[in-house]
C-alpha cells in the first residue's frame, strides 16, 4: 500500500461550499449529492474549512439551529489535509488517528483538488488485495 498515492482513489468530483452559504442549504446539497461532507472554499478555491454528518449532528444536538445560519459558525477550520502525492497508508492513518471518515486533498497552486475517504480506501483495498484466507 505504501506505493500507492491519494491521487489515484481520491474523488475529484467535490461539492463546495464558501464560508457564507446557509446550514440548510448545505445539508440538502449533502442530501441531493448522498455525500458526507461539503469542503468549505474561498473564491480561490482555497480551503477554509469543512462540514461533514458528524458536525450536523453536534448543530442539532448542541446549538439547536434557527434559519439563515451561515457555515462559518459552525465549520471545522483546523482542518487536516493531504496531498495527491501522500501514501494512502498516510492517509488511512491519518483518518485513524484523528477518527475522520474524509480528508480533502489539496495542492498548492490549485487549492482543493479532492476529496479521500474511507469509502474510497476500502473500495481500492476490495479491488486490490487478495481475500485473506478463512
Amino acid at each position: 500500500m505504501e506505493d500507492i498515492f491519494v491521487g489515484r482513489i481520491m474523488s475529484a468530483s467535490l461539492h463546495t461550499v464558501t464560508s457564507d452559504t446557509l446550514v440548510e442549504e448545505t445539508a440538502q446539497l449533502m442530501l441531493d449529492n448522498g455525500i458526507g461532507s461539503a469542503v468549505v472554499v474561498d473564491d480561490d478555491n482555497r480551503l477554509e474549512g469543512i462540514l461533514t454528518n458528524t458536525d450536523f449532528v453536534r448543530i442539532v444536538a448542541e446549538r439547536k439551529p434557527k434559519d439563515q445560519t451561515p457555515v462559518s459558525e459552525y465549520m471545522t477550520e483546523d482542518v487536516v489535509t493531504v496531498t495527491a502525492q501522500d501514501s494512502i497508508r498516510d492517509a488511512a492513518d491519518a483518518m485513524v488517528e484523528h477518527g475522520f471518515h474524509h480528508l480533502p486533498v489539496v495542492d498548492e497552486e490549485e487549492g482543493v483538488i479532492g476529496m479521500v475517504t474511507t469509502t474510497d480506501l476500502a473500495a481500492y483495498l476490495s479491488r486490490e488485495e487478495t481475500p485473506s484466507p478463512e
